[in-house]
């Protein structure tokens, strides 16, 4: 009797926390539900990398407007006053004409107040440096937008990874409350069968032992659930608090090997990443030109209109200003910086090179990524068509061994052992699938198949 008691309030109590989380997740006016082209647009729009990376071009189409300054003329303008607390002096020798004395004489020059306004033009006629920031501005311009291809690329692998591991958790609830729901009924008719003395003790309570087996099974299967939704949230930037579910079948779907060798032919190439070092490559060759550029002189045109006055007084309007207007050119050239110049060209150099051979070493990681994506999507693929069988054949076998136990010919052993033999093959083929679907995504993030 304790242990017929014992099986009913765990029953009770696994029902009345089933019914608990079914009443809070199904909420359909709050749950935001996805399906997975969905989940990855809404990722592209609202997640914090992708804004962080629209932000850096917005940012270099700006350093282009900063390098076409450097082109325009420069105008400034400077004003000054200043009070002369002691007015300077002029020293007259002796014995001159201005000074018949046989003593130095001072004579003191300017007035206490002192104005001057000054406008300045320039305007750079030649320079080498500035024809190159500018080529480099309008490079980085495409450097930032591959890079946010890249950032895209990742996202969308996140996304997808995030989304197939709340798939696959939703499988294995399922299979831990199927695996659940057959330990109860197979407690009920070990039960039954006991109360009328059709089962021995030893059976009554292997079947109770089995439901409390699987009981924690199954709340484990549904916090992982819980944690994989959140991890989506995170990367879509939803509210943690914000119930979420998703849309989609879990099933494998092959790609067609004219699709494969179609983009693992252009894979390389079309590698944002691969991109941003190329144009690296090209800016730090610029760099070189830049630093090249030191041993060039610079030309500029140069105009400078001034006003300025001096008084005595605070009378403004009958102070006695003078105009000077000059226009001019301006050569200036390093004749010698203690071999700066020639350092600086050869750091340059060596930068180019070391971006040359990480570009070299990312290629190559691209086409063992690919190979070993592929792999991985060939031994799934074999494993769901194994497992798919053995899915198949655990079946029928738990249903014989029920059969036998009912007839008397079969033992509770046999349901347990053939019970546990289904849930491992319904585990591993979801595993297997699961699997695929992650290779796929990677292969995918490797030829760059998901632009958005």
């Amino acid at each position: 009797m304790k242990h017929r008691i014992k099986g009913k309030i765990i029953f009770i109590l696994f029902v009345f926390y089933n019914l608990s989380y079914s009443v809070f997740a199904q909420q359909p006016q709050d749950t935001l539900y996805f399906t997975l082209d969905e989940a990855i647009a809404k990722a592209l729009e609202n997640n914090w990398d992708v804004k962080i990376s629209q932000k850096e071009i917005q940012k270099s189409q700006e350093q282009i407007d900063e390098a076409y300054s450097n082109a325009f003329p420069r105008i400034e303008f400077s004003g000054r006053y200043i009070r002369n607390i002691k007015l300077p002096v002029l020293f007259i020798p002796p014995n001159t004409a201005f000074n018949p004395t046989d003593q130095t004489q001072t004579f003191e020059l300017g007035s206490s107040n002192s104005v001057d306004a000054t406008f300045t033009l320039s305007q750079v006629l030649y320079s080498q440096k500035v024809n190159t920031a500018i080529q480099i501005a309008g490079e980085y311009s495409d450097y930032s937008v591959e890079g946010e291809n890249a950032t895209k690329l990742g996202i969308v692998l996140a996304v997808k990874k995030a989304f197939y591991t709340i798939l696959l958790a939703k499988q294995l609830v399922n299979v831990s409350n199927q695996n659940f729901q057959a330990a109860k009924a197979n407690f009920d008719n070990v039960s039954s069968l006991y109360k009328h003395g059709a089962a021995s003790e030893y059976d009554f309570l292997r079947s109770e032992v089995q439901v409390s087996n699987t009981q924690p099974m199954l709340i484990q299967a549904e916090n992982n659930l819980e944690l994989a939704k959140s991890s989506l949230k995170n990367l879509l930037a939803v509210d943690i608090n914000k119930p979420l579910d998703v849309k989609g079948k879990f099933l494998f779907e092959e790609l067609t090997d004219e699709f494969v060798e179609e983009k693992n032919k252009s894979a390389v190439d079309d590698n944002p990443l691969v991109k941003q070092l190329k144009i690296q490559e090209s800016l730090l060759d610029k760099n070189v030109t830049i630093q090249r550029s030191d041993f060039f002189p610079t030309l500029a045109l140069f105009g400078q209109y001034q006003f300025q006055t001096q008084d005595n007084t605070y009378n403004l309007k009958n102070y006695n200003w003078a105009k000077s207007f000059m226009v001019g050119l301006q050569l200036s050239y390093t004749l010698f910086d203690g071999f700066g110049r020639s350092a600086r060209v050869e750091q340059a150099k060596i930068d180019k090179e070391k971006v040359s051979l990480g570009k070299r070493k990312l290629e190559e990681g691209l086409k063992i990524q690919i190979q070993q994506s592929q792999m991985k999507m060939a031994e799934a693929r074999k494993r769901i068509n194994a497992q798919g069988i053995s899915l198949e054949q655990a079946d029928k076998a738990l249903k014989i061994s029920q059969t036998r136990y009912k007839s008397g010919v079969g033992t509770q052993l046999e349901i347990i052992d053939t019970q546990a033999a289904l849930i491992y093959a319904q585990t591993n083929y979801s595993q297997a699938i699961y699997d695929y679907l992650i290779a796929k995504a990677e292969w995918e993030y490797a030829v760059s198949a998901n632009k958005n």
